[in-house]
């Protein structure tokens, strides 16, 4: 009997982290990603920019320059007016070499082929383009919490996180640069909105004694393009096989004679 093949987002609850975005920590969590992306956004130009992935339930884009937005998604459950397509991120229905911007919010962590989501991410950018990924930082007090495995299941803390070492030898790989990470949000992953706001002083004491630990990061990195430099061919004279003044002595006695 056949298994019935499953969806590449089917392993975890992408529509899970749409609620947990709603939640009081979500909220404030995607404040944090969101001045980020208004920090970065700007400084990226072109004519096309795409988001793959729509968990927060906002304009991702909105402090983005480019004229031309396109939203797209991989689950009916977060549809939203502003959606252009839905489609498989490792199977995306979009031209090679046509945007200049894409984003990924949250995106590998919770598909099964990460790498696959690459490789589309590089094949629709056109050289110099640039890639926006936002992720949960293991490397902090929001990766302790999945190593205990508390709520283990239950989005987001059933995502695989990545840590930015690993995404950035991805990207690598498939001929990227890695120009910036950002992180954010340094309180630890709690329920109670009153203690997360009395404990926002640890943004700014994180940010400045320990800035690898955020919660989150977004990484920027540009596509680059290797192209054939021609190499110029060094031609070497031919070697005289005798110098000028003995020919010149033979063909004179050559004359004589």
């Amino acid at each position: 009997m056949r298994k019935k093949q499953r969806s590449i987002t089917e392993q975890r609850d992408w529509g899970g982290l749409r609620h947990w975005y709603d939640s009081p920590l979500g909220r404030l969590y995607a404040q944090a990603e969101t001045v980020l992306l208004a920090d970065l956004l700007p400084m990226l130009f072109g004519y096309h920019i795409i988001t793959l992935g729509d968990p927060m339930g906002q304009d991702l884009l909105a402090a983005s320059p480019i004229a031309h937005h396109c939203h797209m998604d991989f689950s009916d459950f977060t549809a939203t007016p502003r959606l252009d397509l839905l489609a498989e991120p490792s199977q995306l229905p979009v031209a090679a070499d046509c945007m200049d911007v894409v984003a990924l919010p949250h995106v590998l962590e919770f598909v099964a082929e990460p790498h696959a989501v690459l490789r589309e991410v590089e094949r629709i950018l056109i050289p110099e383009g640039h890639v926006l990924i936002l992720g949960f930082n293991p490397v902090s007090l929001w990766g302790l919490r999945w190593l205990l495995g508390l709520r283990r299941g239950k989005s987001p803390w059933d995502a695989r996180l990545l840590s930015v070492t690993r995404v950035r030898d991805w990207l690598a790989l498939l001929g990227f640069e890695t120009l910036a990470v950002h992180y954010c949000f340094y309180r630890p992953p709690l329920k109670h909105l009153p203690l997360l706001k009395k404990l926002a002083f640890l943004e700014r004491l994180g940010a400045r004694w320990w800035p690898f630990g955020g919660g989150g990061y977004v990484l920027l990195a540009k596509k680059r393009v290797s192209t054939l430099t021609p190499i110029k061919p060094h031609w070497r004279p031919r070697r005289r096989l005798l110098r000028e003044g003995l020919i010149n002595h033979t063909l004179g006695k050559y004359r004589r004679d």
